[in-house]
C-alpha cells in the first residue's frame, strides 16, 4: 500500500488516470451508463493534477465527487431531451399502433386479417368492416390480435 501512497505523493495524475481507465473499462464491459461520468470526472481530476493544481487527496476526492454528481445529473436531463420516452424500439407490437395496414382477408363477424410491417396479422374491427385491399389504422394490440379502424 505504501507504493500507491508514494506514487500518489509523487504523481497523483497516474492514480486518477488509473481510476478513470478502470471505471471506463467496467463501463465498457457492463454498459450501465452509470460509470461513464465518474470515469470522465476522474480524467478531469487527473488533468487538473497534471496541470499542477494540487488540492491534496481530500480536495481531489471532493472535486471528483462534485464533478461526478453534476455530470450525471446533467447527462440525465440531456438524455431525456434527446430521447423522449416513447414506445420501445424493440417492442414491435407497440410500434404498430397508429400505423396503416392493408386488409388481406375480408372481415366476417368483425374479424379478418391485415398486412402490416412485413407480416399478416389477425385483426378485429372497431367500426364498419372495410373491403379487401382497403387501408385501416391499428388502434390497439392484444398479443397477436390487432384492433383496427377505418383509415378514412
Amino acid at each position: 500500500m505504501s507504493v500507491i501512497a508514494d506514487l500518489y505523493a509523487a504523481q497523483p495524475f497516474w492514480i486518477w488516470l488509473a481510476v478513470g481507465v478502470l471505471l471506463l473499462a467496467v463501463e465498457a464491459m457492463f454498459s450501465t451508463e452509470w460509470l461513464l461520468w465518474p470515469a470522465v470526472s476522474a480524467g478531469v481530476v487527473a488533468v487538473m493534477t497534471a496541470a499542477g493544481l494540487r488540492l491534496g487527496l481530500p480536495g481531489e476526492v471532493a472535486v471528483f465527487a462534485v464533478l461526478t454528481v453534476i455530470a450525471t445529473l446533467l447527462s440525465r436531463r440531456l438524455i431525456q431531451k434527446a430521447n423522449p420516452s416513447g414506445p420501445d424500439i424493440n417492442d414491435r407490437d407497440s410500434r404498430l399502433i397508429g400505423q396503416k395496414a392493408r386488409v388481406v382477408q375480408a372481415f366476417e363477424g368483425g374479424r379478418g386479417r391485415v398486412f402490416i410491417s412485413g407480416a399478416e396479422w389477425p385483426a378485429q374491427m372497431e367500426d364498419a368492416a372495410p373491403d379487401l385491399g382497403q387501408d385501416v389504422v391499428v388502434t390497439a394490440v392484444d398479443g397477436s390480435l390487432l384492433t383496427v379502424r377505418g383509415a378514412g
